[in-house]
């Protein structure tokens, strides 16, 4: 916002809310920020999205999502229309084919995959699409459902829980909640044993297997934009969708080595980031 010339503190007010890992607590937050009548709501993912969008249709909503048609968030990416725009990361659910792809090239005995993320996206039309994605590549998908509070008490349940299927592999979507506990997604794989594919490169550095990323960095600037074109008088409905278009490749072969895994060296040999 400082590249657009908005200054917090002189001419730009922010004020932060969370819902803290509570999925049920985020209702009661969009009506207490709209209570307060914004002039723009910028949303940090998909499912505070669809709460602000179910509590205001007169205030803008900018919006960190994954797939917004397939959440029911918008129903036309160019022209989204109503109060709501945004970044997505992964229009179409294309991601997510291109995710299945790298985990079964990585490992090529790949069978059934375990997906990690809060019940409300599982539920939606978004879940039916990744489901629909691990069917064309011909892998069994079972959902690891986050509920209630999601703190890393309900990470240790699920990852509990998983342990007793013994997937090939997990994967974590890009949930704001995963994002969250990362750290603690890392740690658990680790403990476990379990392969993982992740949608953030910094879950390599820190320790994950293998990530194909999009640049959160990127979108965060796109949503300042769009942030600053209604500041400006824009129509947010008016504004397109923007879609992420770089991604990249990171594998941590020092984690691939504990867990006993050999990565083919053509997948190695296209990364962007390797960490020996």
């Amino acid at each position: 916002m400082s590249r657009l010339g908005y200054v917090e503190g002189k001419n730009l007010v922010v004020e932060r809310y969370s819902g803290g890992g509570q999925i049920d607590r985020l209702a009661q937050l969009a009506r207490d920020v709209v209570q307060t009548n914004p002039e723009v709501i910028f949303a940090l993912d998909s499912q505070t999205a669809l709460q602000f969008k179910s509590t205001t249709t007169t205030i803008p909503i900018v919006a960190l999502t994954g797939d917004p048609v397939a959440v029911g968030l918008v129903s036309n990416i160019a022209r989204p229309g109503g109060n709501i725009t945004g970044v997505a990361s992964d229009a179409g659910v294309g991601l997510f084919g291109k995710l299945f792809e790298i985990l079964r090239e990585a490992l090529p005995k790949l069978s059934n995959v375990c997906a990690i993320g809060p019940r409300s996206l599982w539920d939606g039309p978004y879940g039916h699409s990744i489901r629909e994605k691990a069917k064309d590549a011909g892998i069994s998908l079972r959902a690891a459902v986050l509920d209630g509070k999601i703190d890393e008490a309900e990470y240790q349940r699920v990852f509990a829980e998983i342990e007793q299927d013994r997937p090939d592999a997990l994967l974590v979507g890009a949930a704001g909640v995963n994002f969250t506990n990362r750290v603690t997604i890392v740690e658990l794989a680790a403990k476990h044993r379990l392969p993982a594919m992740y949608t953030w490169r910094d879950a390599v550095e820190i320790g994950g297997l293998i990530a194909y990323s999009f640049d959160l960095a990127g979108m965060a600037r796109n949503g300042a934009e769009q942030v600053g074109k209604i500041l400006g008088g824009t129509n947010p409905g008016d504004i397109p969708i923007y879609q992420a278009t770089h991604y990249e490749l990171a594998i941590n072969l020092k984690t691939a080595k504990q867990l006993g895994l050999e990565l083919p060296a053509t997948l190695v040999g296209r990364a962007d980031l390797v960490i020996e």
